[in-house]
């Protein structure tokens, strides 16, 4: 069936694999996609939504380098939000609501129209390996494929164990089976493995839920979207989604069930997320809190399927209808489908090099859930990065990796194989020290050129970014050059409540002041015919404003990341008691008493400690 030898092979057709095969494609490489069936290409196997705090950062990363997710984030949205828009741009962050079914659909057909891909169902069971070298994958069948390189992104499906209650059975995500013979192999070959866990809530029938006690959240009045390019468009209308909260009513019904809970009688060994915990966990850790938000998300245009996001649970499916019910708006409410935990195998990323691939066997690279993590966007980017080293390896380039200061990607990637991770991984904007420069505006002048540089991003792309580019500098520029008069400027300024300025100015210097924004910088004559004359859109006018009034920030970072580099000689006393540090976050001295650095370096390099925290840290060490 297969006679040639592809250039790459990816296993598992989720997030991840659907990058790496995009990318490794659109380099060039004869590449086949194997998944165990092909009706679930890129499927939201949680809720249905991309982007969010620092993970939007990574879907305007992965359309900046020439990825296919931001496009699909745009096809298929139903609602956008740019979230934190009340601080500053380092922490703006976009998020849309998708439509599940249409996500699913616009990835498998821009991928049917990807040059060099092909496309194979059925599951993968074991690996074929000579002298330390991916040669191949042999399947259930029996068949064997081979391949100079072999991406892996199996998702939660290795030994994937599902638990409701104190039933579990095998599969790897609601109605399909776990993939077996992976792991075995891996281990074989001398991998270390683990266990992770995840979870997931009921997804409920919209028809049977009272909106009118619930608060309506609707998407932003003007909506932006994600990719660069300009094939998608802006949505014009939008769905709204709904927040509900539990209460201690419903903290009861739930804890009657805590006895048959797999987290809590020993059943789940492994480790499930921290910043995504289940219902229980919410109950069990914060037990002080007498109310949790529930968001009610719909899970598409036309369909009455609704995702009920922060009620994610394994206990038993009467516990968990009866606690539901008690939830305002919820009083009628029928299931579609209860919510579970899966628990499915993992392989410490350390055994990884930053290119993704493994350490052990040459031409072999993991991705996504497999190292760790957790998040579909986490997942698409590493899929990226290993779909585009795989395609790099055969075609005998030189290797690409991204810098800390460069990218979220960076960040994540140095993250896992230099820190590894004992709970599934996440992105947060606190993560990256470089983060006012790692901001999601200016993704692409950060990666296009990369991007173009290895044959992913188009030439159409890398024009457009260096036409924002060159626009926006320029309107800076402008800014810095161009002087206005008192008799300008100070009505402005005064109905700013600002103060006034006596002889004339440079506009940069006023148009900096924190309360003063580009609608009252229009007010001049001038700045309003320059943006006629020179046709700037919305994005080139923000990207202007961030350097104007962050230029400072921006240089100040610079150079406090420097000093954080060296640090590797300040030494923090043995035994030294963190939970006097209350200026720290809870998380931070969890894991600094845990793992007892012996170095400020050290310390600074833990997962989940922010250089914030590292501050703290100085501040009481007296330096």
């Amino acid at each position: 069936m297969f006679n040639e030898v592809y250039d790459v092979i990816v296993v598992g057709a989720g997030h991840a694999g659907s990058e790496a095969a995009a990318a490794a494609a659109n380099m060039g490489s004869k590449t086949l996609l194997i998944t165990m069936n092909l009706q679930n290409i890129a499927q939201m196997s949680c809720n249905p939504a991309m982007g969010g705090i620092a993970k939007g950062q990574i879907v305007r990363e992965i359309d900046a380098l020439g990825g296919y997710s931001g496009i699909v984030s745009d096809t298929s949205a139903i609602q956008f939000k740019m979230l934190n828009k009340s601080k500053g741009p380092a922490m703006w962050s976009p998020r849309v609501q998708s439509d599940r079914m249409r996500f699913a659909e616009d990835w498998r057909l821009l991928l049917e129209q990807t040059p060099n891909l092909d496309f194979y169902q059925e599951m993968v069971s074991g690996l074929i390996i000579e002298n330390h070298k991916i040669v191949g994958v042999k399947t259930s069948l029996g068949i064997e494929v081979k391949a100079k390189t072999v991406v892996l992104t199996n998702g939660t499906f290795l030994n994937g164990l599902i638990h409701i209650g104190d039933k579990n059975f095998g599969g790897g995500r609601a109605g399909e089976r776990a993939a077996t013979g992976i792991t075995e192999d891996l281990i074989k070959l001398g991998f270390d493995s683990g266990r992770m866990k995840t979870g997931t809530p009921p997804r409920v029938d919209g028809r049977s839920l009272d909106y009118s006690k619930m608060i309506e959240q609707p998407g932003d009045e003007n909506p932006e979207k994600f990719s660069y390019l300009d094939v998608t468009k802006p949505l014009t209308e939008q769905r709204s989604c709904h927040m509900t909260y539990t209460s201690p009513e419903v903290h009861d019904l739930l804890r009657e069930g805590f006895d048959r809970s797999p987290m809590f009688n020993g059943r789940i060994k492994s480790v499930g997320p921290r910043y995504c915990p289940s219902i229980e966990d919410k109950i069990n850790r914060f037990a002080d809190k007498d109310r949790h938000q529930l968001f009610v998300e719909p899970e598409g245009w036309n369909t009455v399927e609704v995702y009920v996001n922060g009620f994610s649970t394994s206990l038993p499916e009467d516990v968990q209808f009866n606690a539901l019910r008690s939830v305002a708006g919820f009083e009628n409410v029928k299931f579609f489908r209860p919510g579970y935990a899966i628990e499915y195998d993992y392989f410490p990323p350390t055994q990884l090099k930053h290119t993704l691939e493994t350490k052990l066997v040459e031409g072999l690279y993991f991705a996504g859930q497999i190292n760790g993590t957790t998040g579909y966007e986490e997942a698409a980017s590493q899929g990226l990065m290993a779909g585009i080293n795989a395609s790099l390896k055969v075609q005998e380039r030189d290797p690409f990796t991204l810098k800390r200061d460069e990218a979220y990607i960076g960040v994540l990637i140095d993250d896992l194989i230099t820190k590894g991770t004992e709970e599934p991984y996440r992105m947060f904007t606190s993560r990256a020290e470089y983060r006012t420069l790692l901001r999601q505006d200016n993704a692409d002048f950060r990666l296009t050129p990369k991007g173009y540089e290895l044959g992913l991003a188009s030439e159409k792309r890398l024009k457009r970014m260096e036409e924002k580019q060159s626009k926006a500098s320029n309107f800076v520029q402008f800014f810095k050059d161009t002087s206005v008069t008192p008799d300008e400027i100070n009505p402005i300024l005064e109905s700013k409540d600002s103060a006034k300025v006596k002889q004339q100015d440079k506009m940069f210097k006023l148009y900096a002041r924190p309360n003063i924004t580009i609608e009252d910088m229009r007010k001049v004559a001038s700045v309003d015919a320059y943006i006629s004359e020179n046709n700037l859109d919305s994005e080139i006018i923000e990207q202007a404003e961030i350097q104007v009034k962050y230029a400072g920030y921006i240089e100040k970072e610079k150079n406090n990341a420097d000093k954080l580099n060296r640090l590797e000689n300040v030494k923090i006393p043995s035994n030294f008691d963190y939970s006097k540090l209350k200026s720290m976050s809870m998380e931070a001295r969890q894991k600094l008493t845990e793992i007892q650095p012996v170095t400020i370096s050290q310390a600074s390099r833990i997962s989940g400690v922010s250089p914030n925290d590292i501050s703290v840290l100085l501040v009481y060490l007296g330096r």
